[in-house]
């Protein structure tokens, strides 16, 4: 079983390899493979989590050198679990990708450019969960990194380049920081590999374990987008395709909470920091919820309450004791499935009207009944509505904050519950103004035009006459005309017929998050055993170096 640990990382790796080769031809066979890959990882990801939850963590040394010098990965409950619920969510998003191309008649750039950095961004995340060692935790984020830029500006359009070099320059920032807080590691340590840190790092005067420790949770709050390092994320995933910004919210910024959680029990146990933690994330919960209230864009609306929920997860973090590092683990599947189907939502009701600005939606309960479902199911799930995973997650999370007592703690509960109410009115104007109330008058005639290839050039102000409907122009266009959605910001046309591979796939994600309501009794014990296991330490520490 052990030889399987590295095959989510090396299958989508050696797949790209051949698409590329391939190149632009042979579109349903291309197709074929990447969907057949990433059900293969799917597969084995679910065989290394029951395998872990059996028999304890599995891990495997490359070549079979030894650490420190070998490349080791390790699949345990937690990496296991994240596997699992990334790879299902990134198979969905493919196949609604695959109903998307299909519906603008363009095979060239999903099979020729989406396909091949969706494949690696796949591998960087696998690479991410079952790092053994920092190097390699780097070297995972690097490829995320590579395959992100690709993917957020996909077409080139100013827009989507804007906002993707936004992103890359803040994480070259945080990889930068990244290689120095590992050479510094290595410099006390003698090592890189956490099984061996775990014990070396007790050795190290305590001033430089809590500059090492600061560092690292520096690196990864960026990635995960905690307040206030989390500026750059509302302005770089709406810009993206639809599928692009779906995977995007849903698990990048998670891969950052799970370095976290990942480091501070193991590297770090009764870390010095979690004062400064709980502030990050009470801050990050307040200001992600009130910039969300703020909002008039549905995808903006959802990517400040990605913001805000990221607070939930780093609240389990700091409080660090079983319970709260059991909720915080719920909670982490639970948003990935209910971020990533919000966002896929948006995306079908922008191919829809043309258009996610709300002040221009309305009628959509009576007009797309289907799609008003696949909305108000993960929004009320989002929001923490019993007896929904969101709730069993904000449940046990605050359930361990009045166990501890403290005055952080309090304010933390206190703080959880106001985000849960905002956000349960934040989705309620949402429904309020996109489906519930009458459309607006011209709704049916005329859409707005989000982002177009005109924007690129940038010409003298025209008159009123010649003005190019564009990117922030906000100006009408005749029914049908639509440009934000393609894969190369190209024209599409807007259709009330959606493209039934986009349901499916938006469909089986929210059954995906309802599946953890009804198999919470199990998720929550599972999750309880990678709690105990994490913060035990021992169980990690001899899978990997044999004792």
């Amino acid at each position: 079983m052990n030889a399987l640990v590295p095959l989510p990382v090396l299958l989508p790796l050696c797949v790209t390899g051949l698409k590329l080769a391939i190149g632009p031809r042979l579109h349903r066979f291309q197709r074929f493979i990447s969907l057949a890959v990433l059900g293969a990882v799917l597969v084995l990801s679910v065989m290394l989590m029951v395998a872990a939850d059996r028999h304890g963590p599995l891990s495997v040394h490359l070549g079979d050198f030894a650490p420190p010098v070998g490349i080791t990965l390790v699949a345990d409950r937690l990496s296991g679990l994240m596997l699992t619920v990334s790879s299902a969510v990134t198979l969905l998003v493919l196949v609604y990708s695959l109903g998307q191309g299909m519906a603008d008649r363009d095979d060239q750039a999903p099979v020729g450019v989406f396909h091949p950095a969706y494949l690696i961004l796949v591998a960087g995340v696998s690479c991410t969960f079952l790092a053994g060692d920092l190097v390699n935790l780097y070297v995972g984020f690097e490829i995320m990194l590579v395959a992100s830029f690709v993917l957020l500006t996909i077409g080139g359009t100013a827009t989507r380049v804007r906002a993707g070099s936004t992103y890359v320059i803040i994480s070259l920032f945080s990889s930068v920081l990244f290689l120095v807080a590992i050479a510094m590691t290595y410099a006390v340590a003698g090592t890189v590999n956490f099984a061996q840190l775990a014990g070396r790092l007790q050795e190290v005067p305590l001033g430089a374990r809590t500059l090492l420790e600061a560092m690292l949770l520096t690196v990864f709050a960026i990635k995960a987008a905690v307040f206030p390092l989390a500026a750059w994320l509302p302005d770089s995933y709406p810009t993206a395709p639809a599928p692009v910004t779906a995977v995007f919210a849903g698990l990048l910024t998670k891969v950052g909470v799970y370095s976290m959680l990942r480091t501070q029990t193991l590297l770090f146990p009764g870390h010095r920091l979690g004062d400064l933690l709980m502030l990050a994330a009470l801050a990050s919960m307040a200001v992600g919820i009130l910039g969300a209230v703020a909002q008039t864009d549905l995808k903006r609306v959802l990517s400040f309450t990605l913001i805000s929920h990221i607070g939930y997860m780093v609240f389990g973090i700091a409080l660090a004791g079983r319970g709260s590092i059991a909720g915080a683990i719920v909670y982490v599947a639970h948003h990935i499935t209910v971020q990533t189907t919000l966002f896929l939502v948006a995306g079908l009701i922008e191919r829809r009207d043309g258009t996610t600005e709300l002040t221009r939606l309305g009628g959509l309960a009576k007009a797309a009944p289907v799609l008003a479902v696949l909305f108000f199911v993960p929004a009320m799930n989002l929001a923490g509505i019993p007896p929904l995973s969101g709730f069993i997650g904000k449940l046990g999370l605050m359930r361990a904050g009045v166990a501890d007592g403290g005055g952080w703690a309090w304010a933390l509960v206190a703080g959880s519950a106001a985000t849960s109410l905002l956000t349960l009115y934040v989705m309620a104007k949402v429904w309020n103004l996109a489906f519930w109330r009458d459309a607006p008058p011209g709704a049916e005639e005329e859409g707005v035009v989000l982002e177009s290839a005109e924007d690129d050039e940038p010409d003298d102000e025209p008159d009123d006459e010649e003005r190019p409907t564009g990117s922030g122009s906000g100006l009408p266009v005749p029914a049908g005309a639509v440009v934000a959605a393609g894969f190369l910001g190209q024209s599409i046309t807007t259709s009330k017929r959606l493209p039934w591979p986009m349901l499916v796939a938006t469909g089986a994600a929210v059954a995906l998050g309802l599946s953890y309501t009804v198999l919470g009794g199990p998720l929550t014990t599972f999750t309880q055993a990678a709690a105990t296991e994490l913060l035990a330490r021992t169980p990690y520490i001899e899978a990997v170096l044999g004792r």
